[in-house]
């Protein structure tokens, strides 16, 4: 496929999103940009959701893993279901209570202003880190295939990636997400099936006889038994819960949309709807990586992990099927970025810069710091991609898990702290504590095979760093209860 022709469908399919982002940004203000007026529909909320959950890592890492690891992803999208639940039931009815814009108002409110601020400068981190790591291995992809070949170096690429961004988002945020990330679903999830089917239809398969070659492979094992692995079934299911009560229920980014929709049980009925399809989502992902390996076996293709499903698609299957992942691919990387980058401009300017407790700020002075933040975050996406680009590692779905553990932990072990007691905390000591439990976390895990024998410490690290930093909070936790 000709890297001119992909690059002209990767312009048009732009220029329906500008389309869709005009026509969702007329009369837009701050209230737009930060929740969507609370107004959001939650059917449409829970189906773009599906597109900012997965991201391009899972469109890529998740097939590309299951030559390593077969289908023990799964395990955690097990725990994903327990922890959308505890968001429906516990946190959804929390933040409509106290009537969020940022979700770490809380914190402010419960434990103080210094709890607040780091709750806050936790996400901000961990979603940068994170939210890079994802644009930059579809960027990636996109330079290898399209814009390499016609000369474009890799900064370039990115800066062009995050204008396209910019763009569809400065003026409407939250309210134009909506959309434009219920149109990006559509295309990804249509993209999936498509490479399903023609990968079926290459192989002479049906789905019943694929799992039966799946699993003489060992393609298609979900449970592992051994206690000592990292992959032991009971550990992967419990880090999946967490990993979903943190990365979702305790994510600015992902609450914002959850929360602009007008009623609690709406936003409820939007959380159980997205735990329900992304189950079923992820399943036929691990099944195409599975039929991937089949496949790239078939056309003597070497290639592995993240470069495995680009490899195929892009070399080895036919021009229109090409076009259509490259699509899908796109559509899989705008949801995590504009979310991310609207949330992180969001959070910045609510919980650091405090706007909404500045009365004596018009709504015109409001709206350009808020569109200048939003220029600053876009400017360290940039960095941090060609940061991701001198590192290069092989597997970014393992980075990115591996950055949730370190930075969630302290937001998992101050909303714990906060809901399920009534003490009080000196709240000066609790940025020393947010930020001695990940330190010893990140000891605990280099050091692990002197410390830990036999036993690996996975996903579940997330939970550990939650735990030592409740305990650390209990240690500075006040005599008197509140």
């Amino acid at each position: 496929m000709s890297p001119t022709v992909l690059l002209a469908f990767v312009i048009g399919y732009f220029l329906l999103l500008l389309g869709v982002a005009w026509y969702t940004s007329k009369n837009s203000n701050n209230e737009s940009f930060f929740i969507g007026n609370r107004n959001s529909n939650w059917m449409l909320v829970a189906f773009g959701m599906i597109g900012t959950s997965l991201s391009g890592v899972t469109f890529v890492s998740v097939p590309g893993g299951v030559g390593k690891e077969s289908f023990a992803y799964f395990q955690i999208v097990i725990g994903y279901l327990i922890g959308y639940i505890v968001i429906a039931l516990v946190l959804l009815p929390l933040y409509y209570r106290l009537h969020l814009t940022s979700i770490y108002n809380y914190l402010s409110s419960r434990l103080g202003i210094n709890s607040y601020k780091t709750g806050a400068a936790f996400f901000i981190l961990s979603r940068t880190l994170g939210a890079t790591a994802r644009l930059y291995l579809v960027v990636k992809i996109l330079q290898d295939s399209i814009l390499a070949n016609l000369g474009v170096p890799f900064w370039v690429t990115t800066i062009i990636i995050l204008v396209m961004i910019l763009v569809y988002t400065y003026e409407g945020g939250v309210k134009t997400i909506v959309f434009t990330d219920t149109l990006q679903t559509t295309f990804m999830l249509t993209g999936l099936i498509v490479c399903v089917v023609y990968i079926l239809h290459a192989l002479h398969m049906n789905f019943g006889t694929a799992i039966s070659a799946l699993g003489e492979k060992g393609y298609s094992r979900i449970f592992f038994v051994d206690p000592g692995s990292r992959l032991f079934f009971l550990k992967q299911i419990l880090a999946g819960a967490f990993i979903t009560i943190t990365m979702t229920g305790m994510d600015q980014e992902m609450m914002q949309k959850a929360i602009s929709v007008k009623r609690l049980k709406d936003s409820q009925k939007n959380i159980i709807t997205l735990s329900v399809i992304m189950v079923v989502v992820i399943f036929i992902f691990l099944f195409l990586g599975g039929l991937l390996h089949l496949y790239g076996a078939q056309q003597g293709v070497t290639a592995t992990g993240d470069k495995l499903f680009p490899e195929l698609a892009l070399h080895h299957m036919p021009p229109i099927v090409s076009i259509i992942f490259i699509i899908a691919l796109i559509s899989a990387l705008f949801p995590s970025a504009d979310g991310a980058i609207t949330a992180l401009t969001s959070s910045f300017c609510i919980d650091i810069l405090g706007m909404q407790r500045r009365p004596d700020w018009s709504e015109e002075k409001r709206k350009k710091i808020r569109q200048r933040v939003h220029l600053v975050v876009a400017a360290v996406f940039l960095v941090f991609v060609l940061v991701f680009y001198k590192v290069n590692n092989p597997s970014m779905i393992g980075v990115i898990l591996k950055v949730a553990a370190y930075t969630y932990g302290p937001l998992l072990g101050l909303f714990t702290f906060g809901i399920i007691t009534k003490k009080q905390v000196n709240d000066k000591l609790v940025p020393y504590v947010c930020i001695t439990a990940p330190a010893l976390c990140f000891i605990i895990d280099k050091f692990q095979a002197q410390l830990l024998g036999g036993f690996q410490i996975g996903s579940e690290l997330l939970i550990l760093n939650g735990l030592l930093t409740f305990a650390g909070l209990l240690v500075v936790a006040k005599k008197s209860n509140s």
